[in-house]
């Protein structure tokens, strides 16, 4: 969330951002009720110090004993026209409000502007796969080696719903245990287990509520949400705290599955793993100081890109424009993994830093030192990864022509096997 501060003296900035995201925020509105308020406040104190002064008089009126009803009907209309006042600021703030948390965060100055065809590719590991026969598409070799069961699974939960089976399942555990070892044994994080159900304050803090609602997986009896990505639980860790500065940076890590209405993707990559309601992602969420935040970035990015490296699978790292970034993110890296039965990129991992935005939402400080005002901290998460297509990209690139898959070899002590038949 955006200061009201900052947006009242940078409206021109937080218009741009506003455009550039491609977003409706009623900014004007917002502007025009903030300057209702500052009137209202400034009739409030007006009115405030005109009651302390009639309740003066009246005090030396009664003391000098002298008819002070006039005086104190004046003191009872001054009181009416500040509870009324009173009412309108609270009825101007609560509009302030609902427009303000609905205002993006303002895009860091590198990233590019436009829509998504203004994405930019960073760079780029690895070597296409090349085959002397012609691949097939992973929703073939599941269904060949019996690794996914589509049809099971979307009569007992629905479309877009799937289930593991066999080695299968064992290579999506494997993928799991491969990537938390390696983020929290290797890269530094601590490991997390979450729930996997979290309240709307969190959601809220985060900034999936109120502009993604309608994509989450609601219940409504509790009032809980089936968590989207671990992003939500883990960031909010801290909701409400004032952390120490010598505590920063902190890293955490944590595995869980995420459910997802795709809402306003009916229609779109229904065949497969490519989109589905519900998936496995290892998470890494980072908690930073503001003038660390993008180098930190830089290393988060670095360090989803490490889990693709000893995968062996070929990868970009794409710069989203600013038509392309999420609501609550400044800047942001997408990882597309190269699926050579599909010829397609798949994103994997989106990195990304939301500076001070989410932590204002779920109020996380920290004090840089002893003493000294806390300030907003940075926050950063990054897929570390989502499995489903990274699940595609290993069955297809690593299929042979005899209609195994070769197991990478990172994977191998997890799996117990070499090959996939």
């Amino acid at each position: 969330m955006l200061d009201l501060k900052f947006i009242r003296e940078n409206p021109e900035l937080v218009r741009k951002a506003i455009q550039d995201k491609g977003d409706k925020a009623d900014l004007d509105g917002l502007l025009a009720l903030d300057v209702k308020r500052r009137e209202i406040i400034g009739e409030v104190e007006s009115a405030r110090a005109r009651q302390n002064r009639v309740t003066l008089q009246i005090a030396e009126m009664k003391k000098a004993k002298q008819d002070a009803a006039a005086v104190i009907a004046e003191m009872r209309a001054v009181s009416d026209r500040i509870k009324e006042l009173d009412e309108q600021l609270r009825d101007a703030e609560e509009k302030i409000y609902q427009i303000q948390i609905r205002i993006p965060n303002i895009p860091h100055a590198s990233v590019p502007v436009g829509d998504p065809s203004h994405n930019q590719v960073v760079r780029q590991w690895g070597e296409m796969p090349k085959q002397d026969f012609k691949p097939l598409p992973h929703y073939e070799i599941a269904e060949k080696l019996g690794l996914v069961d589509f049809n099971r699974t979307s009569r007992m939960s629905g479309a877009s719903f799937v289930g593991y089976r066999g080695l299968g399942a064992r290579l999506e555990r494997a993928l799991i245990n491969f990537m938390l070892d390696l983020h929290s044994e290797k890269q530094g994080y601590t490991e997390i287990a979450p729930p996997f159900v979290t309240k709307r304050e969190s959601m809220f803090g985060t900034g999936q509520l109120p502009k993604l609602e309608e994509d989450m997986y609601h219940i409504p009896l509790d009032d809980l949400f089936l968590v989207p990505t671990a992003e939500v639980p883990v960031t909010n860790l801290h909701r409400e705290e004032v952390l120490d500065g010598e505590e920063l940076p902190i890293f955490y890590t944590a595995y869980t599955p995420c459910f997802r209405r795709e809402a306003g993707a009916y229609g779109k990559d229904t065949r497969g793993l490519v989109r589905i309601h519900q998936f496995d992602k290892v998470e890494m969420v980072k908690f930073v100081k503001p003038e660390t935040s993008y180098e930190e970035h830089e290393k988060l990015t670095a360090n989803a890109e490490e889990v693709l490296q000893l995968l062996g699978l070929p990868y970009r790292v794409v710069s989203l424009a600013t038509g392309d970034l999420s609501f609550s993110a400044a800047k942001c890296y997408d990882l597309e993994v190269y699926a050579m039965g599909m010829e397609k990129w798949l994103e994997v991992s989106s990195c990304s830093n939301f500076e001070d935005f989410q932590a204002r939402r779920a109020n996380i400080r920290f004090r840089p030192f002893k003493g000294a005002k806390p300030e907003y901290v940075h926050t950063l998460n990054g897929s570390g990864l989502a499995l489903p297509r990274t699940v595609i990209a290993i069955l297809e690139n690593y299929q042979t022509d005899e209609g195994t898959v070769t197991v990478p070899a990172v994977l191998r002590k997890y799996m117990g096997v070499d090959v996939i038949r």
